[in-house]
């Protein structure tokens, strides 16, 4: 593995986003319409292999059902407006409207409302009885108080997901979350993360995991980079937790955990990359936050904007550009791969001649940065 010198006194490793990489074509080409991009985790099978993020900019329960009908997995933020808020649509409104020298401290006063368990059983009930699956999602502080209220609700995919997610975490203060022992307890398939690394993403295999998401700091509505230092380029670390996951196989006799690249994929051939890489699925937020009929109205933030102590976020206006269904299955009507985003995927499989996405993660890639005009 190359190591390059920063200094005298400190190596690293070199490693690339998804700018840096671009995917070969090969001899073979087929038709768009005989790829498949459909993925399965656990018992749930689903059409398009997209996770809409659980962020207020990005699911309501309205878009959470509408986006479960295009064939996706949506998941609600169980710690957002809609569990602290009996109805935050105007609440929405005002966000949208903020002016940006004022908008995280007013972020932080809207989200210090507590969360009610009562309104978590109600937004995950709206969800189930439209008939798509129900995905919630809490951070790992919150799971320990909430997960109780979240599976008695009837969740069909519970989602622990943090700037990052480990194994293990040493707390003097409080009692951490044991992952292993929690995920054995728990009767629902289990997706945790985020994790940037070989060793971090293998540890979460261990746990009983059925799904790692891959990142840090790296989505259009985080500053972790200019506030902590901290970074993880997605192309390399998609393909460090895929090798996780083979290795885990080997050692687990055959037990497949889906890894799911969560950060730094807001445009179509960033998705196609993910996949090339080693993704089963990638989850989206600002890419979906661009619908005019998402619940942020051309704006997006999460929940590291609104934190009490240490903002790593803020909101950010990415436009209102297309319907929802647009965005996912076109037609596009822009050419900068923020619209049909699955067609794009679709093209790109068969121009390479991969019928389904398993197959698609064994596509040759080049390291070729992508200089910006």
């Amino acid at each position: 593995m190359n190591q390059i010198e920063i200094g005298r006194g400190k190596r690293g490793r070199r490693a690339y986003s998804f700018d840096d990489i671009a995917v070969v074509p090969s001899r073979r080409t087929r038709d768009p319409e005989e790829v498949s991009v459909a993925w399965q985790i656990d018992a749930y099978h689903f059409d398009l292999p997209v996770i809409a993020a659980p962020m207020d900019s990005v699911m309501s329960p309205e878009s959470a059902i509408a986006f479960g009908k295009l064939g996706g997995l949506p998941v609600l933020d169980l710690e957002g407006l809609w569990t602290r808020y009996d109805d935050p649509t105007f609440l929405l409104a005002e966000i949208a409207s903020l002016d940006p020298s004022s908008a995280t401290a007013r972020l932080q006063q809207i989200y210090a409302e507590p969360i009610k368990p009562e309104l978590i059983t109600e937004r995950l009930r709206q969800v189930r009885e439209s008939g798509v699956t129900v995905a919630g999602a809490l951070s790992p502080q919150r799971t320990q108080e909430f997960w109780e209220t979240v599976v008695d609700a009837g969740c069909d995919l519970f989602v622990i997901r943090g700037t990052t997610v480990s194994a293990e975490h040493v707390s003097s203060r409080a009692e951490p979350l044991n992952l292993k022992r929690f995920i054995y307890e728990l009767d629902v398939p289990v997706i945790v993360g985020g994790a940037s690394s070989y060793t971090a993403a293998l540890h979460l295999m261990r746990t009983g995991a059925a799904g790692v998401l891959v990142g840090f700091g790296g989505g259009a509505a985080h500053t972790t980079r200019l506030t902590l230092g901290i970074h993880a380029p997605m192309a390399s670390a998609i393909a460090d937790v895929a090798a996780a996951r083979r290795d885990y196989m080997d050692e687990s006799g055959g037990r497949y955990v889906h890894v799911i690249a969560d950060g730094g994929v807001g445009r179509s051939g960033e998705i196609v990359k993910a996949i090339a890489c080693g993704a089963d699925a990638v989850m989206l937020g600002a890419a979906l936050a661009r619908a005019t009929d998402a619940p942020g109205r051309g704006f997006h933030w999460g929940s590291e904007a609104h934190h009490p102590l240490l903002p790593r976020g803020e909101r950010v206006e990415v436009g209102a550009l297309a319907p929802l269904e647009e965005i996912m299955l076109g037609p596009g009507r822009v050419a900068d791969g923020t619209t049909n985003l699955i067609g794009a995927l679709r093209h790109a499989m068969a121009t390479t001649g991969y019928s389904d996405l398993k197959e698609f993660q064994r596509v040759e890639v080049v390291v070729a940065p992508y200089q910006r005009s």
